[in-house]
């Protein structure tokens, strides 16, 4: 499991312990959330794309995070940004 690691200055871990209770359990409880939403709408894609497509799909959450990669359902944001640079007027 990777670990990610924020830094703050002193304000504004100030200003989260005026914010949250503990500053850690929310920042682990923003990621967490953000990541099971992430997941629910490659899951969304990935079901659309195989239904449409006839392929099986993966059992599990999981398992169908990374079908959705591996049949290029989706792209990772550095990629996609990437993308869009690449085409992007100067």
């Amino acid at each position: 499991m990777p670990d990610i690691t924020i830094s703050l200055t002193d304000t504004e871990n100030k200003a989260m312990e005026y914010a949250a209770a503990s500053v850690q359990d929310w920042a682990d409880n923003a990621v967490t959330n953000r990541a099971r939403i992430a997941v629910d709408e490659i899951c969304g894609l990935l079901m659309t794309h195989c239904n449409e497509n006839e392929i099986a799909m993966a059992v599990g959450k999981d398992a169908q995070v990374t079908q959705a990669f591996e049949l290029e359902v989706v792209k990772t944001a550095a990629a996609r940004n990437a993308e869009a640079d690449a085409v992007a007027p100067e």
